[in-house]
């Protein structure tokens, strides 16, 4: 079992930068594969985007088409942490940022994923 609890979100302008980051409990961290996730406001669990995955190694990651080339996640084991890296940002990247666990594979289904986290808030004003 894992808990993960996510950080690091607030106000941003439009075209600026934020970090998530999201602390795992447990010594399995490094098994897990990861996901970040958001939810837009008024928007149900059911409908949480996928944004990124990334393997348990930090190998292989995978990328919503709407956050490519701007967002990055990455991993430290040793840290039991998992980040998002949101460079030039929209205001439609406004939402509650979630982080989630998978014993699987790095997928981009919400199923798939075990463990989540409580959420962080991020807002960008344009």
């Amino acid at each position: 079992q894992v808990q993960l609890e996510e950080s690091g979100g607030g106000l941003v302008q439009a075209g600026g930068s934020l970090s998530v980051s999201c602390a795992a409990s447990g010594r399995t961290f490094s098994t897990y594969a990861m996901g970040w996730f958001r939810q837009a406001p008024g928007k149900e669990r059911a409908a949480r985007e996928f944004v990124a995955a990334i393997d348990w190694s930090g190998s292989n990651t995978n990328y919503a088409d709407s956050v490519k080339g701007r967002f990055t996640i990455f991993r430290n084991n040793a840290k039991n942490t998992l980040y998002l890296q949101m460079n030039n940002l929209k205001p439609e990247d406004t939402a509650v940022y979630y982080c989630a666990a998978d014993q699987g594979r790095y997928g981009t289904r919400l199923f798939e994923y075990e463990y989540w986290g409580q959420g962080t808030q991020v807002t960008v004003s344009s």
